[in-house]
């Protein structure tokens, strides 16, 4: 595999771990928002499915030519969360955090998976 594609998808994988982690420690406390409990607890139950993308990502980097097809398949679930959140921005603009993790969902990850396509390896 590619050397500059694994340390991509290593340096990009940090995003969800670091998020999905601070997420499911504090809730959206790491945000600065407050929110009613049942709404923590969804937050930290969704930032834990986060943690679990990126850890898979990780993972899918330490083999890419056997994991290609869990790779895609985390990038199709990420891509799908943003369009969600794209389709949200009708109600009008998130904080920057949020707009960032837009550019993640919908440019940075599906470049990752287009470049990982290049090199076909068994799937």
């Amino acid at each position: 595999m590619d050397r500059s594609l694994r340390t991509a998808i290593l340096i990009a994988g940090l995003v969800p771990v670091s998020a999905g982690l601070a997420g499911a420690l504090t809730g959206f406390g790491f945000l600065g928002q407050a929110l009613a409990p049942a709404a923590e607890s969804h937050a930290r139950y969704l930032s834990g499915l986060l943690l679990g993308i990126g850890l898979g990502v990780w993972w899918c980097a330490s083999d890419l030519d056997r994991r290609r097809t869990v790779f895609a398949v985390l990038c199709a679930v990420v891509v799908v969360g943003g369009v969600a959140r794209l389709a949200g921005l009708a109600q009008g603009l998130p904080p920057l955090p949020h707009l960032l993790a837009l550019v993640m969902e919908l440019g940075v990850t599906p470049a990752l998976w287009a470049w990982s396509q290049r090199r076909r390896g068994p799937n």
